[in-house]
């Protein structure tokens, strides 16, 4: 099977997952509810004179504020568009894994692990690109004209497709460390609590300034802006170009593991 033809098999293999369905809609449906939170908290501090509740004033801040809950979203599908190979069938089917049936359907490996990469990319960036401009429309509908600061129309298109990237880039670490760990759970469990909860990177500026070259925290100029949490965080191009080369060098690592150990 040529590689185009392991793409357009996988695609609606990957989309049809249940929890791709979960991974798009945490992506969307949440990013917009966390927006909307956003967006009233701030017209609510600037029509009562009390912006000092928040720390911003702008729409646009309200909508890439939300941009880090698309992670989680990315995370999954990453995650589950491998895992999901590995995963026992029922009793009833046999009990076998779908790997199995993947590589004897496709036996060149790399084409399979390239086409699901391919699948996830295309995904998120359908999905980024109807996420990120409903965010920013729901933003400035809210908003509306109480916010006093303009905003660069250039800079926020550069934040957007940022964001876009911030999540095919996750997605993409994410899939290259379920294929090393052959597991769903750990990937799963580690990266959605690093993203959402609690982030471990973060923890680790405190002890070396040489974290802020870890993925997450590289990256994260790429849409947010202000100050952080961080002594002297990446600029959004070399942030993005570290992250990315995070993505390509674990994709890297995790086909030659792919291609040379037992399904």
């Amino acid at each position: 099977m040529t590689l185009l033809r392991a793409v357009a098999a996988e695609l609606p293999k990957t989309a049809s997952l249940p929890a791709s369905l979960v991974a798009v809609a945490i992506t969307a449906i949440g990013s917009l509810g966390i927006t909307l939170l956003n967006a009233f908290s701030v017209r609510n501090a600037i029509q009562s004179g009390r912006t000092d509740l928040v720390g911003y004033t702008s729409p646009v801040e309200a909508a890439f504020s939300a941009a880090p809950l698309g992670t989680v979203g990315a995370v999954i599908l990453g995650v589950v568009v491998i895992s999901s190979e590995y995963t026992a069938n029922s009793s009833e089917l046999g009990g076998g894994r779908q790997i199995t049936t993947t590589l004897t359907a496709t036996p060149r490996r790399l084409h399979v692990l390239i086409a699901k990469a391919v699948s996830v990319v295309l995904l998120t960036a359908v999905t980024a690109a109807v996420t990120m401009p409903a965010c920013l429309t729901v933003a400035h509908l809210v908003v509306g004209g109480a916010a006093a600061a303009s905003d660069d129309l250039t800079d926020t298109i550069a934040r957007s497709v940022g964001a876009a990237l911030y999540w095919l880039l996750t997605a993409l670490i994410a899939v290259s460390v379920t294929v090393l760990t052959r597991s769903g759970v750990i990937p799963l469990i580690f990266l959605i609590v690093n993203s959402s909860l609690v982030s471990f990177s973060l923890l680790l500026t405190k002890l070396t300034p040489l974290a802020r070259y870890l993925p997450d925290l590289a990256g994260l100029t790429l849409f947010a802006r202000g100050p952080f949490a961080m002594d002297h965080p990446l600029g959004p191009l070399p942030g993005g170009l570290v992250m990315t080369a995070w993505a390509v060098g674990l994709l890297t690592v995790s086909a030659l593991v792919f291609v040379r150990r037992d399904a």
